[in-house]
């Protein structure tokens, strides 16, 4: 599962050739989230609210990037990595 960015100890990852929805897991220490892409939001999982909220707020920032990089992980293709949060 290659990890596509990091930021405030976040690590985004994407498995290779995952099941539908296109979405990717966010992981800070013990806690994972699982984000769907579009429409934007957490699908499983649970993390402090700012988290939460710094996950989310990366999401809106890089949505077509990361649609492109589910469509090389499920291509099986290594993805680009993306900016993290500022």
């Amino acid at each position: 599962m290659p990890t596509i960015s990091s930021f405030y100890g976040i690590f985004i990852k994407m498995f290779f050739d995952d099941h539908a929805p296109p979405h990717f897991h966010a992981e800070y220490g013990e806690f994972e989230l699982v984000i769907v892409i579009n429409p934007i939001k957490i699908i499983r999982g649970d993390a402090p609210k700012r988290v939460k909220s710094m996950v989310l707020e990366w999401t809106a920032l890089h949505q077509e990037e990361l649609l492109r990089d589910w469509d090389f992980c499920k291509n099986m293709e290594t993805p680009f990595n993306i900016e993290p949060l500022d």
